[in-house]
Order: structure tokens, then C-alpha cells, then sequence
């Protein structure tokens, strides 16, 4: 006994070792309308770290020229879709999925290399700094990341449907239709990049009811485990710069 507990808690203490110093990670995925991108910009403030959302697109569009100019493509789409429709609100949220989910062998080959290119820059932020990413798969990729704290923000459906319809201005019903189509799209997302290995609920350390928390609990609760994953490493809490978060979508 003696034995397979001193072989126990050197495995522990490599373990830690290993840790030490690394990088912690949130990766935050976001049922639509849960307000997951607001609370990863008041976790950002909170813990001093930066959030990276769309320029995570930036970043792996300016990998490749090819890909850039098909975001570029999108972008125009989004930017000349109607706004007094729920299709046409709809275009313009699922064209950065859309941008990933075509429907031609082109334009596939074209996202699949936006993907690809997309899914290096996320490893290579989470072995450079401690920060928090959302979604684009983040959860996935870095499952297997020891300094990796994976989140999933929920509320349930008539909550989510009452705060999109609430800041778009919608009845509820278009507010349903508005996140059945977002909640899909992301679902879709999942499934295409991880061959099917992976869904939005999968692996996650952590789920927040944003209905029943509050977005300042859910803050509260993920702040709490990044820090004991900083203590657990030794190290102190990071500083951001300003302007170092991303603003966008309804969460």
C-alpha cells in the first residue's frame, strides 16, 4: 500500500510540475442568446486576460490569402443583409458559419483550409498566454490541454428566446425562429470540424445558467476556478491592455 501511494503522489506532483508555469485557458462555448460573449468580456475584465472571438478569424484569414478573401466575401454579404427581418438578421449572424459550412466542393476545400488555419492559431494562443478564447471549437482542440478549463454558458430556451427577442426587438415568435436557426448553425459546426467525435455539451468543466446565475454569477463561478488553476500553478494573476477583447454577437 505504501508503495502505490508513494508511485500515486509522484505522479501527482510530475503532474503538477508539468503544469507549473503553462498557460490557463478558458474556452467558452455559448448557447445562442445565453449571453456567453457578454460574459466573456466581463470575465476578460475581471481576470485581466484578453478574450479572442472574431479576431481568432483575423488572425487565421491572414494565414492565407485565399481564405481571406473568402471572409472578405462574407463580410460584404453581412454587411448589405437586411435588418428589419429575422431572415435577414439570420443571414448576417451565420455568415462567419456559413463561411465554414458551404454547400459547394469549392468552397468547402476553401473552408476547410480557413479551418485548419484557424484551429493552429487557437493552439498556438493557448501554449503563449493565458487567455480566453470562444467557441470556434476551442473546447475541442484543446481538450487535451492539462491548463485548459472548458465552459459551457446555458440558459434555457425561452430565456434565451426572451433576451434575443428583448435586443433585437422581436416578437417571440421570430425570437424562436432567430435562435433555433443560430443554436443549429453552431450544433452543425461542431459536428462538421469534429467529424462528429464532439457536441457543444461534451467535455465541459464547467456549465453556467446564465437564467439562474446572473451573468455576474457566472463570472463569479468561472473566475473562481481560473484562479485555483493559477494557484495550482504558482502563478500570480495576468494584466490585460486595453482594447484587447473583442465586442459582437448576442452570446
Amino acid at each position: 500500500m505504501g508503495f502505490l501511494k508513494d508511485m500515486h503522489e509522484r505522479r501527482i506532483a510530475a503532474a503538477q510540475e508539468m503544469r507549473a508555469g503553462q498557460p490557463v485557458v478558458i474556452t467558452i462555448a455559448r448557447d445562442y442568446g445565453a449571453e456567453g460573449h457578454e460574459i466573456g468580456k466581463m470575465l476578460s475584465m475581471e481576470l485581466g486576460i484578453p478574450l479572442y472571438d472574431n479576431e481568432l478569424l483575423v488572425r487565421s484569414a491572414a494565414r492565407s490569402g485565399e481564405a481571406l478573401d473568402k471572409v472578405a466575401a462574407y463580410d460584404e454579404r453581412m454587411a448589405h443583409g437586411p435588418l428589419d427581418s429575422v431572415a435577414g438578421y439570420v443571414e448576417r449572424m451565420a455568415a462567419e458559419f456559413m463561411a465554414f459550412l458551404p454547400d459547394r466542393a469549392d468552397s468547402r476545400t476553401i473552408s476547410d483550409r480557413l479551418f485548419k488555419s484557424m484551429a493552429q492559431v487557437i493552439v498556438d494562443l493557448a501554449a503563449t498566454r493565458s487567455c480566453i478564447i470562444e467557441g470556434r471549437l476551442s473546447d475541442y482542440l484543446l481538450r487535451n490541454n492539462p491548463n485548459h478549463i472548458a465552459v459551457l454558458v446555458t440558459a434555457p430556451f425561452d430565456a434565451r428566446v426572451e433576451i434575443v427577442r428583448s435586443k433585437r426587438g422581436l416578437d417571440k415568435r421570430a425570437g424562436a425562429k432567430l435562435v433555433r436557426e443560430m443554436q443549429h448553425a453552431r450544433e452543425a459546426f461542431y459536428k462538421r470540424y469534429s467529424a462528429g467525435k464532439w457536441k457543444m455539451t461534451d467535455g465541459k468543466d464547467i456549465v453556467v445558467n446564465r437564467a439562474k446565475l446572473g451573468r455576474q454569477g457566472c463570472v463569479d463561478v468561472i473566475a473562481a476556478a481560473y484562479r485555483f488553476k493559477l494557484a495550482e500553478g504558482g502563478q500570480a494573476p495576468a494584466s490585460v491592455a486595453a482594447g484587447e477583447f473583442e465586442t459582437g454577437d448576442l452570446g
